[in-house]
């Protein structure tokens, strides 16, 4: 046995590093602390972002470096200026800066309250499986990205 094979067995067998990484992964994904956290973390930065407010020039939110770099939209575009929308409950503001980003955080609120139900035992449907998933989010970006950069109206007034 090679002195590194020996090491790395070594640890494991002893829970290492490795084995105490592995544990605290497997505590995060299955007791209820996990989504809990994550919950507070984005209600932290939606907090920071409602009170940052995004949606006024030179303020303290970063510019989006696509647009700052290349001078064009990217998908992300204006996530950040929906979310304030959202914390401040202007829905129709919050599509019109970026309507595929408010799917999204439905989406991903699915996903939380499904992963929150299986660290309680329950067992609710999820989207995260679907077998076309992969090839919706790529079609679903393209599009957006394409169609936010037509240069003609209706399509302009997705210019953020």
């Amino acid at each position: 046995m090679t002195e590194h094979a020996h090491q790395h067995s070594h640890r494991h067998a002893h829970g290492g590093s490795a084995g105490v990484m592995e544990r605290a992964g497997n505590w995060f994904a299955t007791s209820p602390a996990g989504p809990l956290i994550v919950a507070a973390g984005a209600v932290c930065g939606c907090a920071a972002l409602a009170v940052a407010d995004p949606t006024t020039p030179g303020g303290p939110t970063p510019v989006c470096p696509t647009k700052t770099l290349l001078g064009v939209t990217c998908p992300g575009c204006g996530t950040a200026r929906m979310l304030y929308s959202l914390t401040h409950f202007d829905l129709s503001g919050a599509i019109r800066y970026n309507a595929v980003a408010v799917v999204a955080v439905v989406l991903l609120a699915w996903a939380w309250v499904v992963w929150m139900g299986r660290t309680l035992g329950k067992r609710l449907p999820t989207w995260t499986t679907w077998k076309w998933l992969p090839h919706v989010t790529v079609a679903v970006l393209v599009i957006w990205t394409v169609v936010r950069l037509l240069p003609f109206p209706p399509f302009t007034a997705l210019h953020v």
